[in-house]
C-alpha cells in the first residue's frame, strides 16, 4: 500500500472506464439476501455494493480523490500485485475484486487513487490450509448489520453453513461473475498439484446447509450414525464385562 501514497499526477479525465485489481473483505447481510465488501483500512468499518462511490471519512466538505488527502478507492493497475498482497497473513481472508473506475482518479507508480468504481469480477484464492477455496463460510468477525465472510475449502468448511461461488453472485445482484481465482497445472505435474484450481468431481457445500452430498465413494451420514451406534454398544458391553471380571459388578455373582 505504501507505493500508492506516492506523490501523484494531476487528476485525469479518461474517456472510458480503467480496469484496476484490489483485495476487500466479503460480507453477507443480517438476513441473507445482499452480499457487500469492506475495505482494508480505515475505511473498511462502511460495507459497499457492486457499483459504489467513494466517500472521505475525515471530511463531507470535498470528494474523493483529493490530492490533499488520502480518502478514495485504491487499487493496482496489474493483477500480480494485488496476488502478492493477498498472501499477507491479515489479508488471507480478503477476495480479490476486478474493477471499473470511472470519473476522476489519481494515478500512482502501481496503482490508481479514485471516487467511483464498479466491480465486475470476484476472484476467490485460498483456504487458510492452502487449497484452493470452494465456499465462503462465516468467519466470526463482522460489522453492524453484516456477517464477515472468509473463503475456505470444503474439507476445512466441514459442517460450517456457507455460500457457493454461485450463492454470492446471487447476492451481489446477479450481475458479477464470482470464479476461483486459479492457475492451471504446470506441464508435467499432476493435476492435484495445480495452483488453485479444486479437484475433478469436488462437490461445493450447498448455500445456507451445513454440507453438500457426498462425494462418490463417502460414507453417508447416516452410515456413520449407524457405525457410532454400533461402536457404542460394543462399548457398553466390554464396560459391563470388565466390572464383572473385577467383581464390581453386584449382578456378577448372580450370573
Amino acid at each position: 500500500m505504501r507505493s500508492l501514497l506516492r506523490r501523484s499526477l494531476p487528476v485525469e479525465e479518461p474517456a472510458g472506464p480503467l480496469t484496476g485489481y484490489k483485495l476487500a473483505y466479503p460480507f453477507l447481510s443480517a438476513d441473507d439476501r445482499w452480499a457487500g465488501f469492506a475495505g482494508l483500512s480505515i475505511g473498511g468499518q462502511h460495507v459497499y455494493g457492486p457499483l459504489a462511490e467513494a466517500a472521505c471519512v475525515w471530511s463531507r466538505r470535498h470528494t474523493p480523490p483529493k490530492r490533499t488527502c488520502s480518502c478514495g478507492f485504491y487499487c493496482f493497475h496489474a493483477l500480480a500485485p494485488a496476488r502478492a498482497m493477498a498472501c499477507e497473513t491479515r489479508y488471507r481472508p480478503t477476495v480479490l475484486l476486478e474493477v471499473a473506475v470511472t470519473g476522476n482518479f489519481i494515478r500512482y507508480q502501481d496503482g490508481l487513487r479514485y471516487g467511483r468504481q464498479r466491480v465486475r469480477t470476484v476472484r476467490v484464492g485460498r483456504c487458510r490450509c492452502g487449497r484452493p477455496a470452494t465456499v465462503l463460510v462465516d468467519s466470526g468477525s463482522g460489522l453492524a448489520g453484516w456477517r464477515q465472510l472468509e473463503p475456505t475449502c470444503a474439507g476445512c468448511g466441514g459442517w460450517s453453513a456457507g455460500l457457493t461461488f454461485r450463492a454470492l453472485a446471487e447476492r451481489l445482484g446477479g450481475t458479477i461473475s464470482v470464479v476461483s481465482d486459479c492457475e492451471p497445472a504446470p506441464a508435467g505435474r499432476p493435476a492435484d498439484a495445480s495452483l488453485c484450481v479444486p479437484e475433478p468431481g469436488a462437490v461445493e457445500p450447498r448455500a445456507g446447509g451445513p454440507r453438500g452430498p457426498a462425494r462418490a465413494g463417502e460414507p453417508s451420514l447416516a452410515v456413520v450414525a449407524a457405525e457410532v451406534a454400533l461402536l457404542q454398544a460394543r462399548l457398553d458391553e466390554l464396560q459391563r464385562d470388565l466390572a464383572r471380571l473385577s467383581g464390581d459388578d453386584p449382578s456378577g455373582a448372580a450370573r
